[in-house]
């Protein structure tokens, strides 16, 4: 099939441009042929060599066509491709060797709902980090896209015991930590209180800490209270070294915070709640919903997809443990009448060999996140991953690469198992949904290779069938 010519995106700023872009047409289905040419005008508007710095003697670009430009397009309906035509595109590229022994696949026009290309899609594989997208989705069908995440200090009516109580929020920073000790030291000294017994409270999490792969650099232990998902080198994504009991390290920290600013302890932090009677006297909010699913999404951030499935178990009434965690979010997913026959949700970041989940059910989450009637849904399709500037997919497609810019997807690896779960706006401007599962894999290199031609064939496809399309010209 001859390779269409298409303008690539040259920046993570060009990206960011193109999504508020689509947001705002998002009421009418921002996925139209006319969006597909406003980001080709907008990315050749921009610098081509990778960097823009701000330099004031160069033209303002102009800017990308308006809402209502692009609006005129949602006129004239394209159909859905056929499946015999996306057939004679993918058929021979999922006969590839490097996609292992099985793989299955399926693609979902999601204007209509209706799958167009499926291979296997019924079949339950281990779905590795792709899990993270069926996380999301049932957190924000829980919770809702502005829903924050509480980290909260109590004391006694006396001040004689403050408890450093953890809500569940990974991402908790010493930032806040700091804003944490100060409204308590001030909380204390109207009180007229110079020292305090601390605790620290993770009693909201039940079950194991320890995910089954840990101690892993992939995972802290699960616990409600911690700072920077636990890791002790300065990242924020990728393997790191952690901590061995981030609770109590962050007791700790606290505890140091409070001594800087005249308020001693009696002895070390220990685990443990505060008395009945305790009053709440500081609070740290973690950013909204919409912007966690994201950062899990774009850098398969494991610590915060684990903190989703039990902050879902929280609002359905469920364990927050691995297994309360798994029923809640498969409970979710019913609700949105989605193919869960052989799922199993064994954790929510997907490094548990358990898990089991269908090409049909993956497409078919990204293809409810695109419904314009779940705008709340909405933050799995932004976080996924840009192909070649973002997340995890930054450095699998080159510069040069059909995918460059157009596929934005979930990755996930395991040995022996790859797999990838996206959007594409195709050649006649439909937003679609695909899944790509395999295992038996014998290298991730091939095999994410070959996935990604995949992806990159639908995103550049008109896909018609050698007789041409019915009412399609």
């Amino acid at each position: 099939m001859p390779e269409r010519k298409t303008w690539q995106l040259v920046t993570i700023t060009a990206v960011a441009g193109l999504a508020l872009s689509a947001g705002a047409v998002a009421a009418a289905g921002p996925w139209d042929s006319g969006q597909r040419k406003a980001e080709r005008a907008w990315a050749a508007s921009q610098d081509r060599s990778g960097a823009h710095h701000g330099d004031p003697s160069r033209d303002v670009p102009a800017p990308a066509p308006s809402a209502a430009g692009v609006l005129t397009v949602l006129g004239a309906p394209v159909p859905p491709p056929p499946e015999s035509g996306l057939a004679d595109a993918l058929d021979p590229l999922l006969r590839d060797p490097a996609l292992g022994t099985l793989h299955t696949a399926s693609v979902i026009d999601t204007a209509t709902g209706t799958q167009v290309y499926g291979k296997g899609d019924a079949q339950a594989m281990i779905p590795a980090s792709t899990i993270k997208i069926a996380t999301s989705v049932a957190a924000l069908h829980a919770l809702g896209p502005d829903h924050r995440i509480a980290t909260t200090v109590t004391a006694s009516p006396d001040g004689r015991k403050t408890v450093l109580v953890g809500g569940g929020d990974p991402t908790l920073d010493r930032d806040a930590l700091a804003s944490l000790a100060d409204d308590t030291a001030r909380a204390l000294r109207d009180r007229g209180v110079g020292e305090t017994q601390l605790a620290y409270d993770v009693s909201l999490y039940s079950g194991p800490e320890l995910h089954p792969i840990s101690p892993n650099a992939n995972i802290s232990p699960v616990t409600p209270l911690m700072i920077e998902e636990g890791r002790l080198d300065n990242s924020r994504s990728g393997p790191a070294l952690r901590s061995a009991d981030p609770a109590r390290d962050a007791a700790r920290a606290f505890a140091q915070l409070l001594r800087e600013r005249g308020i001693k302890e009696k002895g070390d932090p220990v685990a443990g709640k505060g008395p009945d009677d305790a009053e709440p006297v500081a609070r740290a909010l973690s950013a909204p919903l919409s912007a966690l699913v994201e950062r899990t999404l774009t850098h398969s951030d494991n610590d915060l997809a684990e903190a989703l499935a039990r902050q879902t178990a929280l609002a359905s009434d469920e364990p927050a443990s691995f297994e309360g965690a798994g029923k809640a979010v498969g409970s979710r997913l019913k609700k949105l009448q989605l193919p869960l026959s052989g799922a199993r949700f064994s954790d929510g970041s997907g490094l548990d060999r358990d898990n089991r989940m269908s090409a049909a059910l993956l497409a078919g989450l990204l293809a409810r996140a695109a419904d314009p009637a779940r705008p709340e849904l909405r933050p799995v399709l932004t976080g996924l991953p840009v192909a070649g500037f973002s997340g995890t997919l930054k450095s699998r497609y080159t510069d040069d690469s059909p995918g460059t810019g157009m596929v934005r997807a979930k990755t996930g690896t395991l040995t022996g198992v790859n797999t990838l779960a996206g959007t594409v706006v195709d050649a006649d401007g439909r937003l679609l949904s695909f899944a790509f599962l395999t295992s038996g894999t014998t290298g991730p290199d091939a095999a994410q290779s070959a996935l990604d031609r995949l992806a990159s064939t639908i995103a550049n496809c008109g896909c018609e069938p050698s007789a041409g399309r019915p009412g399609h010209t």
